[in-house]
């Protein structure tokens, strides 16, 4: 009587990220290296820029750099689904003017300016994620319209001026310290606490898991039960009422509510957020990279500005770390595909010949 016989298999992991171990798998991420080059650029700028430690400097470091922190939370959900919110900074503009007219002209008291400001910014949030998530509009093409469509209303409310008439003890709690000559703002508890909620949001809940299902392919995400269009209305929803709540820390920050405020600051969040690892095709991120990115741009700014450097050089700088950033991944993904195939291809030739085996009597 013939029998079979065939060579046992071992079953392996699913995933092949998993063959790595878990020290590989944590460190050996873009995040991870956005972190390691942070800390080597804090240092070399610690070591060869006079005061550049003080506490001083990192204060005002971290000053500047809150509103684009703020930002980058929501808006790296946003690129992970594949989308992109070009109107933050005309929404930073807008909720500033609201608070300077309903407070200095309208004479209402600032915690009801700053709450109808941030009720501006859940519209603007979502009348973007509307066009985009049920009309089907391409976000980038959505979000420059309303970029100039709200930066236009925030500079039509109040033309060439700027309202500077807020509490004293509004703008000090702006630019509070946590205890004295430290340097870190008491905002800074703020963002804390928004990013825990924000990283819990994108990486620890079903939510999160939706977004980057989306941001992989949509349709699929979509029969595998996951609501698209509510989970990007959400998101562009999020991006519009923290860019609000920038806009009040920058009015209270600076002292003035004018309609070109935050001009341009919507390239220096998205170049944070790329430079962070979130990629700019989706399903891919992580809130850490993005805070690392978000404080390496801060420290090249700050250090390239106590040297007397133009900001020109300055964006020089920062664009080709942002280039070099993206060509990097392409190169990582190329790399990865060649070795799996390799891989593939030498467990091909083993595996092949033990299904062959021949029958024996």
């Amino acid at each position: 009587m013939s029998t079979l016989t065939q060579a046992p298999t071992t079953e392996g992991r699913t995933y092949p990220s998993y063959s790595r171990s878990l020290a590989r798998r944590v460190l050996a991420t873009r995040e991870f290296a956005v972190i390691g080059l942070f800390v080597l650029v804090y240092v070399f700028s610690t070591a060869t820029i006079d005061n550049f430690s003080s506490p001083l400097t990192l204060y005002y470091l971290f000053l500047d750099n809150i509103p684009i922190l703020l930002i980058a939370l929501p808006m790296a959900a946003v690129i992970v689904t594949g989308e992109i919110d070009l109107s933050v900074a005309s929404i930073v503009g807008l909720s500033s003017c609201l608070v300077g007219l309903l407070h200095v002209d309208a004479g209402l008291s600032m915690g009801a300016a700053i709450g109808l400001a941030l009720l501006a910014g859940v519209v603007a949030g979502a009348f973007n994620g509307f066009l985009v998530a049920y009309v089907g509009l391409p976000s980038l093409a959505v979000t420059i319209g309303t970029l100039a469509l709200y930066r236009g209303i925030a500079e039509g409310l109040l033309g060439t001026q700027a309202k500077t008439d807020f509490p004293q003890g509004w703008k000090d709690l702006a630019t509070a310290q946590l205890g004295n000559a430290s340097p870190y703002p008491v905002v800074l508890l703020l963002v804390a606490v928004l990013a825990v909620l924000f990283a819990w949001m994108l990486h620890f809940s079903s939510f999160g898991r939706g977004i980057f299902e989306i941001g992989l392919n949509d349709e699929a995400a979509h029969f595998t039960g996951v609501n698209v269009a509510r989970t990007k209305l959400t998101l562009f929803v999020l991006s519009g009422v923290v860019s609000a709540l920038a806009g009040v820390y920058y009015t209270l920050r600076y002292g003035s509510a004018r309609g070109d405020n935050a001009t341009g600051m919507e390239l220096q969040v998205i170049a944070a957020v790329l430079l962070g690892g979130v990629s700019i095709f989706g399903g891919r991120g992580a809130l850490h990279g993005v805070l690392a990115g978000v404080l390496l741009i801060g420290v090249i700014r700050s250090a390239m500005t106590l040297e007397g450097l133009t900001v020109n050089v300055t964006n020089i700088v920062i664009g080709a770390l942002l280039v070099a950033s993206v060509i990097s991944t392409s190169l990582l993904a190329w790399f990865a595909t060649v070795r799996a195939r390799r891989a593939s291809g030498s467990r091909s030739g083993p595996t092949t010949a033990a299904g062959k085996r021949s029958l024996s009597n």
